[in-house]
């Protein structure tokens, strides 16, 4: 939606030319390098920024609390700290952060936790990008 810059009198309105898409912030948090520039090189929605990524709980904290994401793709399976705490952590921080669990850790019970704890959605690796897009999809839609 681009109206809602358009409504609040932004020159570009006035101009004819619509403003861009709103941006929504994206934190990537998993141990795995190449998990972290997968997610970043897959994901095909213009309106995502990505503000960070860390390969843990503790530096997925520092940077969340820098950049105020509005979403975040999250492992479980983690050093430092794991994903069900700081999926807790965020939460308390921001209760409108949007959490896609992305684990190889395909048992109902971590799924529910981390559900329980503030995530919206879950997503198991190996992904395609077809099936991580649809999740990322779901989340910020």
């Amino acid at each position: 939606m681009w109206g809602a810059a358009a409504k609040k009198g932004s020159g570009s309105a006035a101009s004819g030319v619509p403003a861009p898409p709103a941006r929504i912030k994206l934190l990537i948090v998993d141990d795995s390098n190449i998990v972290r520039r997968r997610i970043e090189r897959s994901q095909q929605f213009e309106e995502l920024r990505v503000v960070g990524t860390a390969g843990n709980g503790v530096d997925a904290l520092a940077i969340f609390a820098k950049t105020d994401p509005d979403v975040v793709t999250m492992d479980l399976t983690m050093p430092m700290m794991d994903g069900i705490e700081c999926i807790a952590r965020m939460v308390e921080l921001k209760p409108t952060v949007r959490i896609l669990v992305i684990s190889a850790l395909a048992d109902k019970a971590t799924a529910v936790e981390a559900m329980e704890k503030g995530a919206n959605g879950f997503l198991n690796k190996p992904f395609t990008d077809r099936q991580l897009n649809e999740a990322i999809d779901e989340l910020i839609r």
